[in-house]
């Protein structure tokens, strides 16, 4: 069955992109949404029937050179599972969504160009390249699905090719996730290094070693496993748009909006927080690296917050959501909840793939125009978009009952990573709680204010183009609802399996391992330990003494130094692995249940203050905006030109690099090369050709004195090579 939801993307991409002329382009297209659709249900079957025990799936041999061995497979846990669904979800709406969109396309010359099959081959060869990272068993091929996301997205955010702020955002968007994948190659050069290998269970199960060993790298002493992670982190920085790595995704919305619901919402830019959750075995080993995560995650949902405040685009602003959403995912996984983590990244899925896809139905309405300035008074032309954007709206802003687990998607995903924060044990937890509970205000403030210039007040921009809206049609439309649908429902529906019962989230993930603190009814805390997976002892009491006993006990019987040491890395590293890995020392997810009243009630006080002060400046006192903005102009053109980061890029890398180009092709290639050419063909050459040329004078005695020399000569060097 996973064989069937991996290679059908790659199917009807096959078969949209070269075989459309044979079958026809409605069939083309068809046939990779169908293939899509399959891939999608067999996803939610495999999600709803899996057992937690972790299962692999070798498809092929692939490389074998020296020590690597690197085999094509599927690695089927319940992460997977879940990635599976989100994916494949997503996409199969994005497909079904995109017959309308792209219907009539005026980038293309309708008639004469062939431009749809292309686009659903480039969405299915996303897919199965994104399927092929999350279904990795070993390093090479999950960089390998890296990679390929990143070639589908330069292609999908470049579609339109004839606009020159297209390529240009496709290869800002290729060139700095560049940056951030060489350092995903390192980390996999280094883990390769240490451990021999990139299956992942021999590197998880090096965690405790890697802990302890010290390698050098750029002239001084790292320790391994903090060095690993960092150089893992930076590459989920450039695929998951962090801070300093995160200006490509903004200009990514050049691309066409399904583009954007697709990889910039719900699926590539997750793959960054996918791959800490993955690497959890190694990543809990390393303390100094997890508050780095921690830290650079909330300081971009933080950044990105203030810029969503002002953005006029309407597609820039749900991007520089994304980018704040996925700085609460990564968060989470700093602080060691890599469950809540992974509960946002599929509530997430749903609210932010349907608030892309809803403003592409305004902009398909507004005739292609993404000022909200322009829009206004829009929720009676295009009502099932206004409500399924009503929809989206309360799931990123946390609405819901307080202190209950009744809310939309955001409320109860968003909460219990601002929750987990609180508890975190790293000294950046306490800032990244702050962090996040201010962006919650703005993530409050931005998303109401989007809602209230699109579809309340009074009509503005152009007239014609106000009275010719209207809603999308019904294929358009299905996709809303079907997204709809997952972000009213699924925080409330899975919200015990990944964070509020600490027994089922164990169970759920197949946690291999791990101490389980658990109320007893008495207020008092008991800890149990866990088998590999199986679930809570009965005795977890007696049965969670310290692993020094344990391992003391065996020495004390005469085991030799070897069988000791042996001993002690079987009580101390895990042996089998589960979706994720919870070290014995981490007790962040019990902890974040016990957060007293007013954390618990901080996202919810946070959501109030944004739409409050939303409502005041766009519904009551409209003249607001423009008056904050004056009054505070210096701050304002600081958010508005996103913290000046493009400014200084372009200062420090895009105009010395242009100089350095400009000095090589002008003196190295122009001066040197060329000049070094034309002067041989043009100068040296010449000169020789006419020296010999004086030399064909047509005089015989001429000729016979040249021959008389030559015979000199020649005498002359034969009797000294004789006399030597």
């Amino acid at each position: 069955m996973v064989q069937i939801i991996l290679f059908a993307p790659l199917l009807g991409a096959l078969i949209a992109g070269f075989a459309w002329k044979i079958i026809g382009e409605k069939a083309a297209m068809w046939t990779a949404t169908g293939l899509l659709f399959l891939s999608c249900l067999l996803s939610w079957i495999v999600f709803f029937t899996f057992d937690g025990e972790t299962r692999i799936v070798e498809i092929m041999r692939w490389i074998e050179s020296g020590s690597l061995s690197a085999y094509w497979g599927v690695r089927l846990d319940r992460l997977t599972a879940i990635m599976l669904i989100v994916v494949t979800t997503v996409s199969a709406f994005v497909h079904l969504y995109s017959f309308g969109y792209m219907a009539h396309d005026e980038n293309f010359r309708e008639g004469e160009e062939s431009y749809r099959p292309r686009f659903f081959a480039y969405l299915s060869f996303f897919t199965f390249a994104m399927l092929m990272l999350v279904t990795a068993n070993n390093l090479v091929q999950m960089f390998f699905g890296w990679e390929g996301v990143g070639v589908a997205s330069y292609l999908l955010i470049g579609f339109y090719y004839r606009k020159p702020s297209a390529n240009a955002a496709a290869i800002k968007a290729f060139v700095v996730n560049r940056v951030g994948d060489f350092g995903f190659y390192l980390g996999i050069a280094t883990l390769f290094f240490l451990v021999d290998s990139t299956d992942f269970d021999v590197i998880f199960a090096s965690g405790p070693e890697l802990a302890e060993t010290q390698i050098n790298f750029l002239w001084q002493d790292w320790n391994a496993a903090n060095l690993i992670a960092v150089l893992l982190f930076i590459g989920a920085m450039g695929k998951s748009a962090q801070l300093f790595l995160h200006t490509w995704l903004p200009d990514a919305m050049e691309g066409p909006t399904p583009v954007s619901a697709l990889i910039h919402a719900a699926t590539m830019v997750t793959a960054g927080v996918f791959l800490i959750c993955r690497m959890s075995p190694l990543m809990e080993y390393a303390p100094e690296a997890m508050t780095f995560v921690t830290f650079m995650g909330a300081t971009t949902a933080f950044f990105a917050a203030t810029v969503g405040l002002v953005q006029n685009d309407i597609k820039r602003v749900i991007a520089y959501s994304t980018c704040s959403q996925l700085g609460y995912m990564f968060v989470a996984a700093g602080v060691g909840v890599y469950s809540a983590a992974m509960f946002h990244l599929l509530t997430h899925a749903f609210f932010k793939g349907l608030l892309f896809l809803g403003a592409g139905s305004v902009i398909h309405a507004m005739h292609h125009e993404q000022d909200m300035r322009n829009y206004g008074g829009l929720r009676k032309k295009i009502p099932y978009t206004f409500w399924a954007m009503m929809v989206g709206t309360l799931a990123i802003t946390g609405v819901g009952v307080p202190l209950t687990q009744l809310g939309f998607a955001g409320f109860l995903s968003k909460d219990a990573i601002i929750e987990s924060a609180w508890a975190g044990t790293n000294s950046a937890a306490g800032y990244a709680y702050w962090m996040l509970v201010i962006a919650a205000v703005m993530t409050a403030f931005y998303s109401w204010r989007l809602m209230f210039l699109t579809f309340f007040g009074t009509p503005r921009g152009d007239r014609h183009t106000h009275e010719q809206a209207h809603e999308s049609p019904r294929i358009m439309l299905i996709p809303l609802v079907a997204l709809a649908i997952g972000g009213i429902f699924s925080g409330m529906i899975w919200y015990k399996s990944f964070f509020g019962d600490h027994h089922e989230v164990e169970r759920f993930f197949a946690i291999p391992h791990s101490e389980v603190h658990a109320d007893d009814g008495h207020g008092a805390q008991t800890t149990a330990a866990h088998g590999e997976g199986a679930g809570a002892t009965a005795d977890g009491a007696e049965q969670g003494s310290s692993h020094d006993a344990m391992v003391e006990a065996h020495h004390v019987e005469g085991t030799t130094p070897e069988e000791h040491a042996q001993i002690a890395a079987e009580h101390h590293a895990p042996q089998s692995f589960g979706g994720i890995y919870i070290h014995p020392e981490n007790n962040v997810l019990n902890d974040a249940h016990y957060a007293p009243k007013w954390v618990k009630l901080s996202p919810f006080i946070a959501m109030i203050l944004g739409f409050g002060l939303a409502f005041l400046m766009y519904i009551r006192r409209t003249d607001l905006p423009a008056k904050v903005a004056e009054l505070n102009w210096p701050l304002y053109n600081f958010l508005l030109n996103k913290w000046y980061f493009d400014e200084l890029y372009d200062a420090i890398f895009v105009r010395p690099a242009k100089a350095i180009g400009r000095f090589l092709w002008k003196y190295g290639d122009g001066a040197t090369i060329d000049g070094g050419i034309n002067g041989l063909a043009m100068g040296i050459v010449p000169f020789f050709t006419r020296l010999a040329g004086r030399a064909q004078s047509g005089y015989i005695f001429h000729y016979a004195f040249a021959m008389v020399i030559g015979l000199v000569v020649l005498i002359t060097w034969v009797a000294i090579r004789a006399g030597g």
